[in-house]
């Protein structure tokens, strides 16, 4: 049963820092840079943050490469 509550913990800590990430991420533009591309038709808005993806991906490649790096 310890088990099932460690797992709960930990999941609950990786959403609650996701939630920040992307708090911090709203106010710094991301989602809304040069290259994103959004289309609002009437009711319907639908947004491909290529860019932002890109951008995201290139700094946790980096962030990870460094992290393996000083580990190993």
């Amino acid at each position: 049963m310890s088990d099932i509550g460690k797992l709960l913990l930990i999941t609950g800590l990786a959403l609650a820092l996701a939630g920040a990430v992307l708090i911090v991420g709203a106010r710094l533009g991301l989602g809304r840079l040069p290259g994103d591309i959004a289309v609002s038709r009437g009711n319907v808005s639908v947004a491909f943050p290529i860019v932002t993806c890109i951008v995201v991906s290139i700094v946790l490649t980096v962030v990870i490469n460094l992290v393996l790096r000083l580990r190993g």
